[in-house]
């Protein structure tokens, strides 16, 4: 099993990993196929399905898959050219995706929403179509969004343990479970970190890889920043306001006064993941850590630690994200990472357990800190809902990146304090989550259909 860093950290867009940039991806490899079949396709159709039908406005899947089949991708993705591609595809109901002749798709047809069943392979489905000149389908496939911007077909999703097999035998440390990892940490005294990036380096050169990492706290960084410089109100009709500007100035007036609360630390942690989530919920440029809802947790972690706690150094980042990263790797592979599938548990959850891990093992803890401090953070984030109001990924999710980030820090704070034992070992802890995410009612998995979506004041 492998999941690179740049796996886990995708730069992409808001709001969501699994219901914008997913859909975006997903059509970008749609039209790769469409090019390969060297057919000749008048016309173009999707339909959405399961989660991504029922909340897809909310999280604009919508505007994503037309983006996608325009040419549109997350990484690239120019906000400005999007707005007018738009504009023109409105106008004229017709796609100039790049490599490919102009395409008949007027949304408000050719984009249907079906509320039915899901699809078998995942909550978050989608098929795409091209049409001949009679409107037949030529060339189809089935994507499904599976959280974090990763999308497989049918095809994929069925091929999954026979690619785990072989990541096996080219990898130096392929580990699939904390145990293992444990093991081989033991057994080759290399941290954590040390272990993932030796497995990167099967991929990339070693100044690919510190290029890109340091890429990636860049995109968090100024993410946080513009979040904390940036007023008024969220799109999608909750009127809700950003706050993190707001509070950010009154914790930067009060700074080196005798008037702050023990609890000062919580603020700051707080105020840095919702900078990142309202930025998200703008649409605006952000790092899937592991997803676009969860993606303050990590970063906030990491600018707490940068700028608040003592011995803090730059040069340390690149342990705390390989490490991160090889803890939502292993969530992600026994478990999930969508909220779709699992509830908020399997997307801030996993978040928490990330930055408790790096954090632990930037303060110098040892491989069974680190996992002890994983596992305390996901523990306790067991049972919770995906229910935002609205389909928006705004209310609760802003606030929860906040209290994910607490929680993680707690989290590698009590574990340091021991020695890296435990009762309760984090494989366990991510098959609880599985479990309670698979008996969870589908009303509380990114529906909008149950929770806090359904209690909403009336006025």
């Amino acid at each position: 099993m492998f999941l690179s860093v740049f796996d886990m950290f995708k730069i992409g867009i808001g709001p969501s990993s699994s219901h914008t940039m997913g859909p975006m991806v997903a059509a970008g490899r749609f039209l790769d196929k469409l090019r390969e079949s060297h057919l000749v396709a008048h016309g173009l159709r999707a339909t959405l399905h399961g989660s991504l039908a029922h909340t897809g406005i909310g999280h604009a899947t919508d505007r994503a898959v037309i983006l996608g089949l325009a040419g549109f991708l997350p990484d690239t993705y120019d906000a400005a050219a999007a707005e007018t591609t738009l504009s023109q595809i409105s106008a004229t109901g017709r796609v100039s995706p790049p490599g490919l002749p102009e395409l008949a798709f007027a949304p408000p047809r050719d984009l249907e929403f079906d509320k039915g069943a899901p699809l078998p392979g995942h909550p978050n489905g989608l098929v795409l179509m091209a049409t001949d000149a009679q409107a037949d389908v030529i060339v189809q496939e089935t994507y499904y969004s599976i959280g974090g911007g990763f999308v497989v077909t049918e095809a994929e999703q069925s091929a999954e343990a026979a690619r785990d097999r072989s990541d096996a035998k080219v990898h130096p440390y392929p580990f699939e479970t904390a145990a293992e990892m444990l093991a081989m940490a033991r057994e080759s005294g290399k941290t954590i970190a040390e272990m993932k990036r030796a497995n990167e380096r099967v991929h990339r050169r070693e100044a690919e890889i510190s290029d890109g990492i340091a890429r990636i706290w860049q995109v968090m960084k100024d993410c946080i920043d513009r979040g904390l410089d940036e007023g008024g109100v969220l799109p999608g009709g909750l009127g809700v306001k950003r706050r993190a500007a707001a509070i950010h100035a009154r914790l930067k007036e009060e700074a080196g006064l005798n008037i702050a609360q023990p609890h000062i630390a919580n603020e700051w942690m707080s105020v840095y993941a919702m900078a990142v989530n309202e930025e998200n919920a703008a649409g605006g440029q952000v790092v899937t850590a592991p997803t676009n809802g969860a993606a303050g947790v990590v970063p906030a972690v990491i600018r707490y630690w940068l700028d608040h706690m003592p011995g803090a150094s730059r040069a340390r980042l690149p342990d705390f994200l390989l490490t991160a990263a090889a803890i939502g790797g292993v969530i992600k592979h026994n478990a999930s990472i969508s909220g779709a599938e699992a509830g908020c548990q399997a997307e801030v959850g996993s978040a928490a357990a990330m930055a408790a891990a790096g954090l632990a093992a930037v303060m110098g803890g040892s491989p069974g800190q680190i996992e002890n401090a994983a596992e305390i953070a996901l523990e306790h984030h067991l049972g919770m809902t995906c229910d935002p109001v609205r389909g928006l990924v705004q209310v609760p999710c802003i606030e929860r990146n906040g209290l994910g980030a607490i929680k993680a820090v707690s989290a590698a704070a009590l574990a340091m304090r021991g020695d890296g034992t435990h009762f309760m070992p984090l494989d366990n802890c991510i098959r609880a989550m599985f479990e309670t995410g698979r008996d969870m009612s589908e009303k509380y998995k990114e529906t909008a259909l149950g929770g806090l979506a359904v209690n909403v004041p009336n006025c």
